[in-house]
């Protein structure tokens, strides 16, 4: 049975909220992704996505898999997208006439098109449009994202998503949207002024009282705008402990001014005083009703904090190999922290489950603890953002290789390496890896295969001139 609609559209939600009788769908269509046959899981992920039409997690599954078996985006030509949204907006009134009267069977005609080319601009900005008609914002932002991911220079469609976001009330989204369109292009003035109005609007929101109204005005959300980046950018250390300083003795006047607290954590930050950034942060985060955008920044200097005292650690050890209490206290560090990294990593999945980078994070901890068979899980969910993608798919190999899955191990480190076009570290480290895994399978020729594209450009990196030259006799 179709999902029951709403006045105008379909409720978005989660896996956990699939009908009983799509789960065993699902499933089938991850184990499909897991084995690459992406043309399978296709079919399992159209058919869950007409009974469900709101199910946000599987037409992302389906947009990858989509992208799979077309080779990825296609390069068009134009400069900060003027010929790549072209025709853009007839093709979205012919959907958004079929939506009027047939929703469901709308989404399924502009996925049917999607299905030939994923990362259509065009018809991604259809879904986007049926999608708001339909009141699914989570839709509606994710078929934007697939071309900002995709065609970061099509500036007109990026436009087009921030001002959504804005319309949402979601700024900060916004005002990096805005971020990349300046980098593609920058002398789009627009995206500079959009940037820092969408930044701005952030603040008041994050300053609003229990009844709605709003506790910092826009003129002061500039000025503290303005202050932030002057201390990012141009601000000196001097300067950054003069200010510190200065910011500490207002603190001492009222310790519930969230505009000091936020400056004091933004200071410390780029000051590299993670304890303590990360200390102001998380007051700032209860006091600002809980902004989220504060929580993400104390949990983020937690973890800096936490990988300082690990390195300090580390080279202590490295400096006093004799120095037996010291590497047992290495050893207790490690297995603490990982054990609070992977209660950590549960926590903020928990608190945001559709956020990748989190799952990525929480993937990396159990990982570290050895947990591999539960860390595949977070990982392969981690894959399908654009942003993080090669290096999940790197941890993944290592993960399948860590269970003696060879193959499998094989399979998604090749799929990182076909994805990385330049021979840069990550390309490299890449090749390592699967060169190491085909050497422990015993296939010799492809060992030397991978190691050669190595030695080619970079003949000091490790030990690959040993393994190239050795299969040579030399």
């Amino acid at each position: 049975m179709d999902e029951q609609a709403t006045s105008k559209g379909f409720p978005e939600l989660g896996a956990e909220e699939l009908d009983p009788s799509l789960q065993g769908y699902w499933k089938k269509a991850k184990e499909t992704v897991d084995l690459n046959n992406h043309k399978y899981a296709v079919t399992l992920l159209q058919a869950i996505l007409k009974e469900a039409p709101g199910f946000v997690e599987g037409r992302e599954l389906l947009r990858e898999c989509e992208s799979k078996l077309t080779g990825g985006p296609k390069k068009k030509k134009g400069l900060f997208g003027t010929s790549v949204g072209a025709g853009t907006v007839s093709v979205s009134r012919k959907y958004l006439s079929m939506a009027q009267k047939d929703p469901n069977g709308a989404l399924q005609a502009v996925e049917k098109e999607l299905e030939k080319d994923p990362h259509s601009p065009a018809l991604n900005d259809a879904l986007h449009d049926v999608a708001v008609l339909l009141e699914m914002p989570q839709t509606a932002a994710m078929a934007l994202e697939n071309v900002r991911a995709s065609f970061p220079e099509e500036g007109k469609i990026l436009h087009k998503l921030a001002d959504f976001y804005m319309g949402i009330e979601r700024p900060l989204d916004a005002a990096k949207v805005y971020e990349d369109i300046a980098k593609a292009n920058p002398a789009d003035i627009d995206a500079v002024k959009g940037a820092k109005d969408a930044t701005a609007k952030a603040s008041m929101l994050q300053n609003r009282s229990k009844d709605g109204s709003v506790v910092l005005q826009k003129r002061d959300a500039d000025e503290t705008l303005a202050l932030e980046k002057a201390s990012r950018a141009a601000m000196t250390k001097e300067q950054m402990e003069e200010r510190r300083d200065e910011l500490l003795a207002s603190y001492g006047e009222d310790q519930n001014n969230i505009n000091v607290v936020r400056d004091l954590a933004a200071i410390y930050e780029n000051l590299e005083d993670w304890a303590n950034a990360r200390a102001f942060y998380d007051w700032g985060f209860q006091l600002s009703n809980n902004d989220v955008a504060l929580k993400s920044k104390a949990d983020k200097m937690k973890d800096k904090a936490d990988a300082k005292h690990l390195k300090e650690l580390q080279d202590y050890v490295a400096a006093n190999p004799d120095d037996a209490d010291a590497k047992k206290q290495l050893e207790d560090y490690r297995a603490e922290l990982s054990a609070v990294q992977v209660a950590e990593g549960k926590r903020r999945v928990e608190e945001n489950p559709t956020d990748p980078t989190l799952r990525f994070q929480l993937g990396e901890a159990l990982f570290n603890s050895g947990e591999y068979r539960e860390a595949i899980q977070h990982l392969q969910q981690a894959t399908r953002n654009p942003h993080i993608r090669i290096k999940v798919l790197i941890l993944l190999g290592r993960t399948f290789e860590k269970m003696g899955m060879t193959d499998m191990a094989v399979s998604r480190l090749s799929e990182a390496n076909e994805e990385l076009r330049g021979m840069d570290d990550t390309k490299k480290e890449v090749l390592y890896e699967l060169g190491s895994i085909y050497d422990k399978m015993g296939d010799k020729a492809k060992a030397t295969e991978c190691f050669k594209q190595i030695y080619e450009v970079d003949y000091g990196y490790r030990d690959v001139a040993q393994r190239v030259e050795s299969a040579y006799g030399s």
